[in-house]
């Protein structure tokens, strides 16, 4: 206990504080050194540690050690949480901050952020055990995250070590010096991090308790049933164990011995450790490594006692204890090392008794300890210091380190460098290591005794690197062939194979490099030498790459060696995957189709099932394809695939039987998706509930049967209740909102408690009452009113039993706990017993009650008069009266009025006779009855009755026919309107209107203005709801309502009548009715009627209805400009629909007004014209044409309108000359004789890329240019013209002789073939023949330059459409041209993906042969051919009306300036109409005539 004293001025906050332990008597006195006053002060952990606040500082302390510190600490609210559980530190966590304050210190020892501030999941360290060359020793460990551990340096404040763990960890903790951390994590598995080396090992793989041995490195720890120690933990694997049964709770240390405490059972045990191999690891901590050496002498060699003596072998080394360290060495059988420290110890021990001072510093000593760490350049270093050259000389020749050894007397300039050398050389042959020996001649000079020597020592290779390397010896031939016999014998076959090249003998050194597989040398000679041996040499290559496991690389050299089966076999065992579907796609489909599989099962296993599903395709085994899905679990994707190869029913067949076998295996999610996936969800729901599965059925039968989900739930639970399985019953039936059969289960297997709950947690507000009252039934006596007194029901229990006719239970409730409710229960059970007819029973009941009224009520409501009459007089007088005025009722019912009068009379109720009287007609006993008891309501009852007079005779509609009637013949026409307007009878209209009508009549004849016309209003809609539309006119006219009469024959369709009133009463409304007529008939659809009376308005109701035919035929017969109104809008649905075909038939039709408002539909009609997929055909040509008619027909009505020569108008005719160009291309195309013009036009085309398609252009004009060219005159289908040729015969060696032939063919450009020239070539270009001559070929540049440039532009076209933008596009091809740069990018590529291909293989294939030149074809003015415009000059040249190419000569013009016609295409043109009468030819002259003003001559007819 301690006792606080203040001292100071003030009470609150003192200055100092004593601290007084009451037990010993000692004080501490407490106070801040900076002045502050201390405010709080509190004992903590375990009244050992002291904490006071001041108002900026925080004291700690320790009592048993008086050690005390004070802290700059801000006030924080009194969160700080302190843990004490190290002696030296006290740890202080708040707002995730950890804190550290060694004790006696007056400075924060460190401070790091963590959340977890478990004492186990923290560890310091502070100077526990001293080190040797270490004075301070603080470290840290602790968590950063719960994956994470941080070991800190407190001295320095920097991080020493990070530990990344792959699990939670749960324990840590350093050893005392602060080298080892222990962690453990979550799965329970020890792990050992040295600090040093940053390593990590796991030593054990489960651990229940760890422990450092206080003072020591020693750990211990429990592995289920073993205890395992380790007395070195530098060698971690050493760790000796026991076996233990029970668990270990603790470590006690004392006396000399240290035991581990294990509990087994109710006791415990102790296991001692062994003491001498923790005071070993002591010893080895302290530096005493005499001590340690002298305690290993007492021990067994065991593997743990072999590592100590290598540690301490290790660290006496490292401390110069020599003969501790001879003795490790040799305790661990080294002798070398233990002899060589000897004789080490021995040089030390004599210079220390001659010189005196430490021997190990001998420079000798220094060396030899050098030596033994095999650090001879440290030896040498130690020798030359000391200048004992001879010393390091002998040192490198005990070791016949000879190189060495000469390269010291070199430096040293020592006198027997020359015998050193030739003792070096006689050694090396003496001891046969001859390629040192050459080596040693080579290096001195001596190259044929070097070569001697490595022939002798079987190493041609060197011998051969030698000679090649000096050409003196190559001369020499029989040295050569020696040397080269020996590689070849040695199967150095590759340096034969340099050799023999070297001396130009290239046949042998051919088979050499082939022999020696040196395929590269082999494959460059023959080249040179041998060019037909290349494409063997490269499959051979590819066969040595294959066997040496070089698939990869053997792939190329197959492919240069034109085996494609060996390179798709490579491709594939090297996995390249992406090569090997390359290589397969150029093959044909019988040799790629066996191939595809392997390849799609790689992509399959990588889970690419799209790719691999194209392969399969591809090698027709769709049906892998499917099961490759299958197996995959994609069964939407595997279905998908095999609804489009399989019957339907074969499909359900496959899948169903899949499923089933995954049923088998217990798959029945796999199952399932089968199943559903081809729509037999029945089948996995028989499943699920076959194997009881019963929530996956549940799932399914929600999903695919929801009507069915109730039932199914109820059936379960049926099933479920029988099988005993309640619970599970329980959630079904309760799913199925069957919460009485639950209650009813719990019930019959008599739990109810469940019961109970279930009726009150689901049954509503009196269910659970009703359970609780059958259980009490079911106990019974005392139990059931505990039962219910407990629940709080024993009334409402009371009240059910009752209710449920169970009086006996009632009565025996309320004997034993209601008393005051037995009244009440007789009463109920009376009602109950007259309900059963027993009214004797009943009554006593009744007056047991205290009731007897009701009995007296039973016996009246019975007719039993005479039992109610004695009843009543006997215990409820009251009742009497009641008794006769019931049997009164009795005898009225009978109607024996007399009696029932003097019953009421005796019962002094003379008022009910009166209104009995009343109620049966007879209304003079009434009055009698009134006059003789009641004389104060006589007046009143005479009025009533002459009201009642009144209205005798009236009896439903025929009696207020028959009173209106009465009131017309009284002249009481007022109320015989109102008698008339009340006639309501759905069953007699003709009776209704009648009255209505006499009703009308009479108001106009005999009433006021103001009635009538009231009563003319009421009446004319009442006639209009019935139909009589005529009726309810006229008497609005009767009014002069002509308004209202208009209405009524309009709504009932009387148009005439209506427009006849109109006319002749109020003109005014002759628009009302029409403008209602036009609605009408608008609304009936019935547009021909309407077209009489407003033709813009049939047209709308023609648009509305879609009637376009009947629209433009009706317009076509009103004004010209309505009817292009109505032609815009039918184009405009056309177009919309996707129909521009129909559109521009319609403008063909009816002409192309020069309307502004139209311009663009003609702009969407061309747009979409040119976009058309089709349209580069002769069949295309009747369209092209209707276009090209209706532009021009447009651009002739701008010419005479306002809009001539706008921007508008030149745009039009930019898009006529281009729909010209599309018709005579397409007319052209149907002569074989007019390809080039078709093919030309498509060139032209592209200088109008701002309005096409670029895309579609430029393919069209590269495939045009590439048909012209295959299609050349003179030349077969693959070959080329040859526009210049320079022949010559390169210097050639007598070993080879070669002769050229030239053939230029499509797929090779420039191609030698080995072999004669054909004689007529030899003949014919024989003065070209001479001793040196070369050859160089130059293409002409035309068609398939175009065609290349024009397919490469396409395609970086569709490139650019795939990217979103033309930013990436080269135009430096058309530079100088008028091929515009700036062209819309088409936002859909309209060339399909196949043809793409084949043009993107073309335009590979080309640019690999590198036969093209990448340039446009220029003409005579040095620019592009195609190009209107020089760039040169600026000057424009007229496009030809027949090719669009620009006319420089032999021009052709037309009346209509601006149009002319290059002379030789113009007649090419007409003499192919004249040869094929083609008609759509002569449509295009036709056309041209029309357009141009005529043709150049007029000797040509359209017949």
């Amino acid at each position: 206990m301690w006792d606080l004293a203040s001292l100071g001025s003030s009470d609150s906050s003192p200055a100092k504080v004593i601290v007084k332990n009451l037990s010993s008597g000692t004080r501490v006195v407490l106070k801040s050194h900076y002045g502050y006053e201390v405010e709080e002060v509190k004992i903590l952990g375990k009244e050992r540690y002291l904490v006071a606040h001041t108002s900026d500082t925080l004291l700690l302390g320790d009592l048993n050690t008086n050690r005390l510190s004070e802290v700059a600490w801000q006030g924080s609210g009194g969160n700080e949480k302190y843990f004490f559980e190290n002696e030296n530190v006290c740890m202080i966590f708040n707002a995730g901050e950890l804190t550290l304050v060694e004790y006696g210190s007056n400075d924060t020892l460190g401070s790091v952020r963590t959340e977890f501030m478990n004492p186990h999941l923290i560890s310091v360290r502070i100077n526990e055990r001293r080190q040797r060359g270490t004075e301070d020793n603080k470290k840290l460990a602790y968590l950063v995250d719960i994956k994470t551990i941080a070991i800190v340096d407190l001295i320095g404040g920097y991080n020493i070590g990070t530990i990344s763990h792959e699990s939670r960890v749960d324990w840590l903790e350093l050893n005392e010096t602060g080298h080892k951390l222990l962690f453990r994590d979550r799965k329970l598995r020890l792990h050992l991090y040295d600090i040093e080396s940053c390593s990590k090992t796991m030593i054990l793989n489960f651990c229940s308790y760890v422990q450092w041995v206080p003072g020591s490195d020693v750990l211990v720890a429990q592995n289920r049933n073993n205890l395992c120690v380790w007395y070195n933990i530098e060698a971690p694997e050493r760790v000796t164990m026991s076996s233990i049964r029970g668990d270990v709770v603790g470590l006690e240390r004392g006396g000399g011995k240290t035991e581990v405490m294990v509990t087994e059972g109710v006791t415990t045990v102790a296991y001692t450790l062994d003491e001498g191999l923790i005071e070993f690891g002591t010893a080895i901590d302290d530096g005493n490594y005499t001590r340690a050496a002298a305690f290993l002498e007492t021990l067994e060699m065991t593997p743990e006692t072999e590592a100590m003596w290598k540690t301490l072998s290790k660290l006496s080394l490292e401390a110069r204890q020599l003969h501790i360290a001879e003795r490790c060495f040799s305790a661990l059988g080294h002798v070398a090392k233990a002899r060589f420290l000897r004789e080490t110890n021995e040089i030390a021990d004599q210079v220390s008794r001659e010189y005196g001072g430490e021997g190990t510093d001998f420079y000798q000593v220094r060396a030899r300890l050098a030596m033994l760490e095999k650090n001879y350049k440290l030896a040498e270093m130690i020798f030359l210091e000391q200048n004992a050259v001879e010393e390091a000389m002998d040192m490198y020749q005990q070791l016949h380190r000879w190189d060495e050894c000469i390269a010291v007397a070199e430096a040293k300039g020592h006198p027997a460098l020359e015998k050193l050398r030739q003792g070096y050389y006689q050694w090396l042959m003496d001891t046969q290591q001859e390629e040192r020996a050459g080596e040693l001649q080579e290096s001195q000079g001596d190259g044929l005794a070097a070569i001697s020597l490595y022939l002798k020592a079987g190493l041609p290779a060197k011998a051969a690197r030698l000679v090649l390397t000096r050409e003196e010896l190559l001369a020499t031939t029989e040295l050569v062939e020696h040397i080269t016999a020996a590689l070849i014998k040695s199967e150095l076959y590759e340096r034969a194979g340099d050799l023999f090249e070297k001396i130009r003998n290239p046949q042998r050194a051919l088979e050499c490099y082939r022999k020696g597989n040196a395929f590269m040398k082999a494959v460059e000679l023959a080249r040179l030498a041998f060019p037909v041996e290349v494409v063997r040499l490269e499959e051979a290559w590819g066969d040595h790459l294959v066997q040496q496991k070089q698939l990869d690389a053997a792939i190329n050299h197959y492919i240069e060696a034109r085996c494609s089966i060996k390179a798709i076999e490579a491709a594939l065992g090297a996995r390249q995957w992406k090569k090997a579907i390359y290589i397969l796609d150029l093959q044909d489909q019988n040799t790629a189709s066996k191939y595809y599989p392997r390849v799609a099962q790689h992509y399959a296993s990588l889970q690419e099932y799209e790719i691999a599903e194209e392969l399969y395709t591809k090698g027709d085994r769709t049906k892998d394809a499917i099961d490759m899905y299958t197996q995959a679990g994609r069964w939407e994707q595997a279905h998908k695939l095999a609804m489009k190869c399989m019957r339907p029913e074969d499909v359900s067949v496959l899948y169903i039987t899949q499923a089933q076998e995954m049923e088998k295996q217990g798959k029945y999610r796999e199952a399932e998706r089968l199943y559903v996936t081809v729509e037999e969800p029945d089948l996995a729901i028989t499943m699920f509930k076959k194997h009881k599965l019963y929530d996956d059925m549940i799932r399914l039968v929600g999903k695919h049967h929801p009507d069915l989900l109730s039932d199914t739930h109820l059936h379960l639970g049926k099933e479920l209740e029988a099988e005993g399985r309640l619970q599970e019953a329980e959630y079904h039936y309760l799913e199925a909102q069957e919460w009485k059969a639950t209650v009813n289960m719990y019930r019959s297997n008599g739990l109810w408690e469940e019961a109970y709950r279930v009726a009150k947690a689901h049954g509503g507000a009196n269910a659970h009452k009703h359970v609780a009252y059958l259980w009490a039934k079911s106990l019974g006596g005392e139990a059931a009113v505990r039962l219910l007194s407990k629940l709080g029901l024993l009334e409402a229990a009371l009240d059910h039993a009752a209710d449920n006719c169970s009086f006996e239970f009632a009565f025996e409730l309320s004997r034993l706990a209601l008393k005051h409710k037995t009244p009440e229960i007789h009463l109920r059970y009376a009602m109950y017993l007259e309900d059963e007819g027993k009214f004797e029973e009943a009554e006593a009941e009744f007056i047991r009650a205290g009731k007897p009224k009701e009995a007296v009520l039973m016996f009246v409501h019975n007719q039993d008069w005479e039992a109610a009459q004695r009843v009543a007089e006997a215990h409820d007088p009251d009742s009497v009266a009641e008794v006769l005025v019931g049997q009164a009722r009795g005898a009225l019912e009978e109607k024996d009025f007399q009696k029932a009068e003097g019953l009421l009379l005796r019962a002094q109720r003379p008022g009910l006779a009166l209104n009995y009287y009343k109620e049966a007609g007879l209304w003079s006993d009434a009055l009698r009855i009134c006059k003789d008891y009641m004389p104060g309501q006589l007046e009143a009852l005479q009025e009533e009755y002459e009201r009642e007079a009144t209205k005798k005779g009236a009896r439903g509609m025929e009696g207020l026919v028959e009173q209106a009637r009465q009131w017309e013949q009284a002249g009481e026409y007022s109320r015989a309107v109102d008698c008339y307007l009340k006639v309501r009878d759905a069953g007699s209209s003709s009776l209704v209107e009648k009255c209505w009508m006499k009703a009308a009549e009479l108001s106009i004849k005999f009433l006021p203005p103001q009635r009538s016309l009231e009563v003319v209003r009421a009446v004319g809609p009442q006639l209009i709801g019935i139909g009589k539309h005529s009726a309810a006119a006229e008497l609005y006219l009767n009014l002069d309502l002509v308004k209202e009469a208009i209405d009524a024959f309009i709504e009932g369709e009387e148009w005439n009548k209506a427009k006849r009133v109109a006319k002749e009463l109020d003109p005014r409304y002759e628009d009302y009715v029409d403008q209602h007529y036009k609605e009408f008939l608008k609304n009936q659809g019935k547009v021909d009627s309407l077209v009489g009376v407003d033709v813009v308005a049939a047209l709308d109701l023609y648009v509305e209805q879609g009637q376009w035919d009947k629209c433009i035929e009706t317009a076509t017969k009103q004004n010209y400009k309505i009817l292009h109104k109505y032609v815009a809008l039918y184009a405009t649905h056309l177009i919309r629909e996707g129909g521009c075909a129909q559109a521009l038939a319609l403008y063909v039709q009816h002409g192309a007004p020069a309307n502004p408002q139209n311009f663009n539909i003609y702009r969407r009609i061309f747009t979409d014209m040119v976009s058309s997929p089709g349209t580069n055909s002769a069949e295309a040509y009747h369209n092209w044409a209707d276009l090209r008619d209706v532009l021009f027909n447009l651009c002739e009505n701008l010419v005479k309108s306002s809009e001539a020569n706008s921007p508008a108008h030149e745009e039009f005719e930019t898009m006529l000359l281009i729909a010209h160009y599309y018709a005579t291309r397409s007319a052209a195309q149907s002569i074989k004789q007019l390809e080039t013009v078709a093919a030309r036009l498509s060139v032209s085309l592209l200088r109008h890329t701002q309005l096409l398609p670029a895309d579609k252009a430029f393919y069209e004009a590269g495939i045009a240019a590439k048909v012209s060219n295959g299609a050349k005159q003179g030349r077969g289908p693959g070959e080329k013209e040859i526009k210049s040729c320079k022949v010559g015969n390169p210097s050639c060696s007598g070993r080879a002789e070669l002769s050229v032939g030239l053939t230029l063919w499509r797929r090779s450009f420039s191609c030698i073939f080995l072999g004669s020239p054909p004689a007529s070539w030899r003949n014919s270009h024989a003065h070209l023949l001479t001793p040196t001559c070369t050859f160089s070929l130059v293409q002409a540049v035309g068609w398939e330059n175009m065609a290349f440039i024009f397919l490469n532009r396409f395609l970086d076209l569709t490139d650019a459409i795939e990217e979103g933008t033309l930013d990436a596009l080269d135009h430096s091809d058309f530079q100088d041209t008028d091929i515009p740069f700036e062209v819309p990018l088409p936002a859909k590529q309209h060339v399909p993906e196949a043809q793409r291909e084949e043009v993107r293989d073309w335009v590979l294939t080309i640019s690999m042969d590198q036969r093209l030149e990448q340039v446009l074809p220029r003409d005579e003015r040095g620019v592009y051919e195609a190009s209107l415009v020089a760039a040169s000059t600026g000057v424009r040249a007229l496009p030809c009306l027949i090719t669009g190419y620009p006319i420089l000569r032999n021009k052709i013009e037309f009346k209509r300036p601006g149009k002319a016609a290059n002379k030789d295409n113009w007649n090419k043109f007409l003499m192919a109409i004249k040869t094929s009468h083609s008609p759509v030819c002569q449509d295009v002259l036709k056309f041209i005539s029309q357009w141009c003003g005529g043709l150049p001559s007029t000797s040509f007819s359209f017949q």
